[in-house]
């Protein structure tokens, strides 16, 4: 009997022990059907998104093809791909720091670019006060940057910085992303003068010129007339006075840094002036040019570009106003332009497109250009292991909360009462002039509201008005 029950006994830890073997396998399945179930939608997402990007990558290869005049693109992968001109072409440009000629291929990554020139049409690209206010050290160390002559890498005394930059420092943004919504860039290439597309340049929301580029009756069947925006360099500064010639609206952005060249120059004029505020980007075109198109997609939902040297042929840099002079490098320009316009980010307009009907419908759309961006966000965040690690990938960085009284327009007091004429600063005094009517509609009383009622042609008084109100002893 001892002996029955001392086997029954020992026959118990083995039942035991198999249960729990059998318990863990079991539990072991379930966890690797549940790991291979998650990983494959992941897996799925994945391939969702790069689908789409492949498939974006179609319409851009199929675009170049189309438009790109003799330029192919050969896709990578979903990202990469090169665009190639054709055996023969002359690369006669020599890059003296490499000690070579310019190649005929160019690679490129449609990810990173889809994702960087979508920053331009979300972000303001003119210097603040409000931005240097909030950026930290923005005035002890960024505002330094910016100033060229003032001997030292950092505002060690502000109120000196300050006095630098007072001339062409807004209190807050004053212009805003889709403020237009056609614009048209406007370069200074001598093919220029192989087309008369001044009118149609004329008949856009808003121009944007470079440098020392005449407007005038001469070119004006070439280039137009219409002159909204100017971005210029320091070596134009002393010559601007000629070349703006009476228009006292043009808008002048500074390129780089504030200089006393420019100091002269602004106490010259009275256009408005402003200092450029880009983000820096690895682009493959250089010059003011580029630089253009990038304050433009600031402001515009659709930019269009003429005389920026785009088609087959062109080997030397001309200008259509002047003898031709040293330059960028074309093929390399050539090919990055026809990258933009085949995604969707600028329409090209050159002397061989001009003899034919312009058909935009092989070119990205709106939304699938979203839907790309959206791919390509999804796949960075992926790379980077978490949403907010995407380096300049990301939305706009907030520093912090900006104030939001004060006036909004710019500069110090010299320099609005000799530019209260000038059309931008009467955009920027907009607001506070809706607020006045919004006044004067519930019949709140104020001399400033009764004058804008009584006459809308006296809205120059009514800014003097404020002007004495805020500015003046």
């Amino acid at each position: 009997m001892r002996t029955a029950k001392s086997n029954a006994a020992s026959r118990h830890p083995t039942v035991i022990a198999i249960l729990l073997a059998a318990a863990l396998v079991f539990s072991a399945v379930v966890v690797s059907i549940q790991s291979s179930l998650f990983t494959g939608t992941r897996i799925s997402v994945a391939d969702g998104q790069i689908q789409i990007l492949s498939d974006f990558q179609s319409t851009v290869q199929q675009c170049v093809a189309s438009r790109g005049l003799g330029l192919t693109a050969e896709i990578i992968d979903h990202c990469k791909l090169v665009l190639k001109f054709p055996q023969g072409t002359n690369s006669t440009w020599y890059n003296a720091q490499f000690k070579i000629f310019e190649p005929l291929e160019y690679k490129y990554d449609v990810c990173e670019a889809i994702l960087l020139w979508e920053q331009y049409h979300n972000m303001t690209t003119v210097l603040t006060r409000e931005y240097l206010d909030v950026r930290p050290d923005g005035w002890f160390d960024y505002a330094a940057k910016r100033i060229a002559q003032l001997g030292a890498d950092k505002c060690y005394n502000r109120s000196l910085c300050e006095e630098h930059l007072n001339l062409i420092l807004p209190a807050k943004p004053p212009f805003y992303p889709r403020q237009f919504r056609t614009c048209a860039v406007v370069g200074n290439s001598g093919d220029l003068l192989k087309t008369e597309l001044g009118q149609e340049i004329d008949e856009h929301d808003a121009v944007f010129r470079d440098n020392e580029a005449p407007v005038n009756e001469k070119y004006a069947k070439y280039v137009g007339l219409k002159r909204d925006f100017r971005l210029v360099v320091r070596g134009v500064a002393r010559n601007m006075a000629a070349i703006m010639n009476g228009s006292s609206d043009e808008v002048l952005i500074i390129k780089s840094v504030m200089h006393r060249d420019f100091n002269a120059m602004i106490k010259e004029l009275p256009n408005p002036v402003y200092l450029f505020q880009g983000i820096v980007l690895r682009r493959g075109a250089k010059g003011t040019g580029m630089k253009s198109v990038e304050l433009a997609l600031s402001m515009c939902d659709i930019v269009d570009i003429y005389g920026f040297t785009v088609d087959p042929g062109y080997t030397e840099w001309t200008r259509y106003f002047s003898t031709p002079r040293k330059g960028h490098n074309p093929l390399q320009g050539r090919a990055y332009y026809q990258l933009l316009e085949c995604l969707g980010v600028i329409r090209i307009h050159s002397p061989m497109r001009a003899k034919r009907k312009q058909d935009w419908s092989n070119v990205p759309g709106k939304e699938l250009k979203r839907t790309a961006h959206a791919a390509a966000l999804h796949l960075k965040q992926k790379e980077t292991g978490h949403r907010g690690d995407l380096g300049p990938f990301a939305n706009c960085k907030v520093w912090g909360s900006a104030k939001q009284d004060g006036p909004v327009w710019m500069g110090t007091n010299w320099m609005i009462f000799t530019r209260f004429h000038s059309q931008a600063l009467l955009d920027e005094l907009m607001p506070s002039l809706q607020m006045a009517r919004e006044g004067q509609d519930r019949g709140s009383d104020g001399e400033a509201v009764g004058i804008w009622d009584a006459d809308e042609r006296k809205l120059k008084e009514f800014i003097v008005i404020i002007f004495r109100g805020f500015f003046l002893p």
